[in-house]
């Protein structure tokens, strides 16, 4: 019964972390109303989870927010991935060519999560921040990781529920899903056209292992005039050649005629 309520303790610290981390800052009554426990029980598991420094003091008198040994856990997390060691000097030379977005995601479940993000020059406020996630249907990184898998997955993946949409471009039955992976992984590329956001587009590639196996996407992203109408056919071909440079770097080596040539 002890290993319960410790194991119940923990699972309730998490909620309540999770809630911080999506409002930024609350009270421990507002906590409790969205948790359902009594506002005392919530403060003593804050005033614990403070003592610890993973929740500090707010802007506002009263409120709550995640601390500052969150981001040394959170950096240990994103540092141990070989795929974001490799990828990062290509990032940053795709950043300075395009001054776009660039990201980098792995899959985490049903989710592509994001693992490195470098900040457009013209657009920085968009949807995947680093450490969020978006589903595997939604966003050109989260369907570069489905798509470049057997087809299994995609049926796994359609059964499993119904699929989120974000906006009216979101592909979110097999009819419109399926057609939209069987592109990209014949063209080589994912292309997010609003799908996400109203105004944004983007553009991803996979990111293959020794065994031609999907191990991350890279992606870049900007106001869709800028990635789908100035020069796209350039961007594509950055894009491209830096997700083969970090593939490379992981052991894969292309085979021509195979899915996992995706140049």
């Amino acid at each position: 019964m002890a290993q319960d309520g410790g194991l119940a303790l923990v699972r309730k610290s998490v909620e309540v972390l999770d809630l911080l981390a999506a409002r930024g800052e609350a009270t421990a009554a507002q906590l409790a109303e969205e948790l359902g426990e009594p506002r005392s029980s919530v403060y003593r598991l804050l005033s614990s989870l403070q003592g610890l420094d993973m929740v500090e003091g707010g802007s506002r008198r009263g409120t709550f927010r995640l601390g500052f040994h969150l981001l040394s856990l959170g950096t240990a997390v994103v540092e141990r991935f070989d795929e974001r060691r490799f990828a990062q000097p290509v990032m940053e030379r795709l950043h300075d060519e395009t001054g776009e977005t660039v990201y980098l995601c792995v899959q985490r479940g049903r989710e592509a999560v994001c693992i490195e993000r470098l900040d457009g020059r013209r657009v920085q406020s968009l949807a995947l921040k680093l450490g969020g996630a978006l589903p595997l249907h939604a966003g050109a990184a989260s369907r570069a990781l489905l798509a470049f898998q057997d087809r299994s997955a995609w049926s796994d993946y359609l059964e499993q529920g119904p699929l989120e949409r974000f906006t009216p471009s979101t592909p979110v039955t097999a009819d419109s899903l399926v057609p939209v992976l069987e592109q990209t992984s014949d063209s080589g590329i994912s292309v997010s056209d609003q799908d996400v956001t109203v105004g944004v587009a983007a553009l991803g590639v996979p990111i293959l292992d020794y065994r031609g196996q999907v191990r991350a996407a890279l992606s870049i992203s900007g106001v869709r005039e800028a990635i789908l109408g100035t020069d796209p056919a350039g961007l594509r071909e950055r894009l491209v050649e830096a997700g083969q440079e970090i593939s490379r770097a992981l052991g894969w080596k292309a085979v021509t005629g195979a899915v996992a040539d995706f140049g």
